[in-house]
């Protein structure tokens, strides 16, 4: 008996071409659906976050203040070598542009800028404009502003103008970095005495790093608890450990401050128990600011290695054990592997909020415990100097950078290892 085998017709090549052309439509209309449904939040991200990031970035380079205020001085500089005094030309151009400062009322801004270059520049462009102009007219402007002040005579003072031609200088982010330039225009060190950013660059990323291990050391066994109980424990946990999401920054360190300051609870209950005969300083120094600092950064480590931890199975623990394995070895060579990646989750994220932490060190420190965000903030309210502002803002944010590319790296390379 014969059996007849239906097969499904063989598609001819202008089919199949035809269901390519029709499939890439379909996934080209999708991804374009798919990038209209991001494309506000793209745009959002880069009109609230990016543009402001950029502008406030070149501050840092900015120095408009001598190209637009001096500019007939500028033009007459460019034939002086910048190293004696300028010929008579710039001389007659400073007067001349120090008078139009001084009348459209902008002398002021000129005078603070190159006030930061040399102590007292100030006064003496005041005390010029009110010198000005020069009658009768003499025959010479650079004896004239000479005997009017003798510091127009010092080379120093006509080279801080020479320096600061361009309308951009590195000079905010030198000074970041406790450098300068000399008068020769090459890149130096500052006195010791006007040296403090690398010292406190380097206070900051110790205190920092202080702070991330001192929660991981905390949140390690209490994010391994919360994991391994029962859901209904687990989440009445969880529940206390994001209350401090709930209560004001402000608040917390009040309390802190309540509770350590000298006369506090802590103080009393370790005199009543008879640990202590005295109070001990427990607030406005560092011990302060690293307890509020870590109660604060805690959930942040928390959180992360949750999130990992519960993702483990525990048959892997519990087999290492069955085949001989004891329970801390099994714990360190099964376990602990598997939550790298939360670990390296919660340093980085406690370790970025850190280093750009300011108002629980200027409460709750002295000022040898001050951090960098102390000083932008003392740049952009105080001196209103949004250059070093800027400058010490994106020297923290290329440490972030540098952090995050590092994390990535490492991350990527122990996936390699282990696949």
């Amino acid at each position: 008996m014969m059996s007849t085998t239906i097969t499904d017709p063989i598609p001819q090549p202008a089919d199949t071409q035809t269901l390519k052309a029709k499939l890439h439509r379909a996934e080209r209309i999708n991804r374009l659906k798919s990038f209209g449904l991001i494309l506000p939040l793209i745009i959002f991200l880069f009109v609230v976050f990016l543009v402001p990031l950029v502008i406030m970035l070149k501050k840092s380079v900015d120095n408009p203040e001598v190209a637009t205020m001096l500019p007939t001085t500028i033009a007459a500089m460019q034939e002086w070598n910048g190293k004696d005094l300028p010929p008579e030309d710039v001389y007659k151009a400073l007067a001349s542009d120090i008078q139009v400062a001084s009348d459209n009322d902008i002398l002021g801004n000129l005078g603070k800028r190159l006030n930061t270059e040399i102590s007292g520049y100030r006064s003496l462009l005041n005390d010029t404009a009110d010198s000005l102009p020069f009658d009768p007219v003499p025959t010479s402007y650079k004896e004239a502003m000479i005997e009017l002040d003798e510091r127009w005579g010092e080379p120093a003072f006509l080279q801080a103008i020479y320096n600061n031609k361009s309308p951009y200088t590195l000079n905010y982010i030198l000074s970041s970095l406790d450098l300068k330039k000399d008068a020769a225009g090459d890149i130096v060190k500052v006195s010791e005495n006007q040296a403090i950013y690398q010292s406190v660059f380097a206070r900051t990323l110790w205190m920092s790093f202080v702070i991330t291990l001192a929660c991981l050391v905390l949140a390690y066994p209490l994010a391994y608890l919360l994991a391994t109980l029962p859901a209904r424990t687990s989440n009445l946990l969880m529940i206390c450990v994001l209350l401090p999401f709930w209560t004001s920054v402000l608040v917390r360190v009040a309390a802190w401050i309540v509770l350590l300051q000298n006369n506090g609870l802590v103080n009393s209950f370790l005199e009543t128990i008879g640990v202590i005969d005295s109070p001990l300083q427990l607030v406005f120094n560092r011990f302060g600011v690293y307890v509020s600092m870590v109660h604060i950064m805690l959930p942040f480590m928390i959180l992360p290695l949750y999130s990992v931890m519960k993702s483990i199975p525990p048959s892997y623990q519990r087999a290492a054990i069955s085949l001989g394995c004891p329970p801390m070895i099994s714990f360190w060579l099964v376990y602990f592997p598997q939550t790298y990646a939360g670990i390296g989750a919660g340093c980085l994220l406690v370790f970025i909020l850190s280093i750009g932490y300011y108002i629980t060190p200027a409460l709750l420190g002295s000022p040898n415990d001050q951090m960098v965000s102390y000083f932008v903030a003392f740049y952009t309210n105080t001196t209103i100097n949004w250059g070093m502002a800027t400058a010490l803002g994106g020297l923290l944010l290329f440490a972030t950078l540098i952090l995050y590319i590092v994390y990535s790296w490492l991350v990527g390379a122990n996936r390699l290892r282990l696949g």
